[in-house]
């Protein structure tokens, strides 16, 4: 069957049509995205404002219209953490429903660190033994760790590359006070986490999703996304900790030009630099590989297994 999967994100709304089936791989058949950045559109008071919540009514209605051109027979919608925190969520999410008849499911930041660890394990296959999962998102940070399918341990911390940005990085270039603000933020954050993960052992593979993460190993001298699915790509510590300071003297223009950084990513990459730093550093972690599948596979599989299971 032709599944959809429409995920409102921190950063985009971004519809993924697969042709799928039980026991199959997922293949990819359609792409549709809009950059809609809802962190960034919360209010002093925490809300998406009216105009936001207009524009999300409206890159919805436009995904399911390609939805219906491309003959998807199931979207499955969701939504992140921008909604899930948003002070007004379920006025948001009533108003999506009500105009365009899509129940957005609001993940827990739980489930986004268990899906996407899900997507990673099928993607690396039982011989990665026991995996760490990172993901930069817009809005959280999820960190996941296990043997199995279903994590041993799962963890969302606030620290999207979004989120961040707008909180704390209103320079273009940002001062150095405030990156070294930040700097000491994120890694206060992490380090709280550690523990819970450490005594579990340390990893066979470790593994990161994500456009952050992609784009800071692109940087770095990872593959071009045009050389395919199956190249292997990595992102080394070492090469992170020579990038940051490039990246913090950068205005956002400058960032955009770099290759493999999009123009709407430019201005969230320092931010994303430095949880990636931190976690890799506090982690231990001397390099991490690139996995090409995150959340929206992580939804279809589990929507697959459920098919398989009736």
């Amino acid at each position: 069957m032709r599944l959809g999967v429409l995920d409102v994100g921190s950063n985009t709304v971004h519809l993924l049509v697969v042709d799928a089936h039980p026991g199959a791989c997922p293949l990819p058949a359609h792409s549709h995205k809009a950059e809609l950045r809802l962190a960034q559109l919360l209010d002093d008071d925490g809300a998406i404002g009216p105009h936001g919540v207009d524009r999300l009514v409206s890159v919805v209605k436009e995904a399911l219209q390609a939805a219906e051109d491309k003959g998807v027979e199931e979207v499955l919608p969701f939504a992140t953490s921008a909604v899930r925190e948003a002070r007004n969520a379920d006025e948001v999410l009533e108003r999506v429903r009500a105009e365009t008849g899509v129940e957005l499911q609001v993940l827990t930041g739980s489930e986004e660190a268990r899906l996407t660890f899900l997507a990673a394990r099928r993607w690396f296959g039982w011989s990665a033994g026991k995996l760490l999962v990172l993901d930069i998102g817009g809005g959280s940070l999820e960190i996941a760790y296990g043997m199995d399918e279903e994590p041993d341990a799962a963890a969302s911390l606030p620290l999207g590359a979004g989120r961040l940005t707008a909180g704390w990085l209103p320079g273009d270039p940002p001062g150095p006070d405030e990156v070294r603000a930040l700097r000491r933020h994120v890694r206060t954050e992490i380090a709280r986490t550690v523990g819970e993960f450490s005594r579990l052992g340390t990893p066979d593979h470790v593994v990161a999703t994500s456009k952050t993460f992609k784009q800071l190993a692109r940087i770095a001298g990872a593959a071009r996304s045009a050389e395919g699915l199956y190249v292997q790509r990595e992102l080394k510590r070492e090469s992170l900790e020579e990038w940051v300071p490039r990246l913090a003297g950068m205005t956002e223009a400058e960032r955009a030009e770099l290759p493999g950084v999009s123009e709407g990513r430019a201005g969230q990459l320092l931010a994303g630099a430095l949880v990636a730093e931190a976690a890799l550093d506090l982690f231990g972690v001397e390099r991490v590989e690139i996995c090409p599948w995150a959340l929206r596979e992580g939804v279809i599989l589990r929507r697959l297994d459920h098919m398989e299971s009736v």
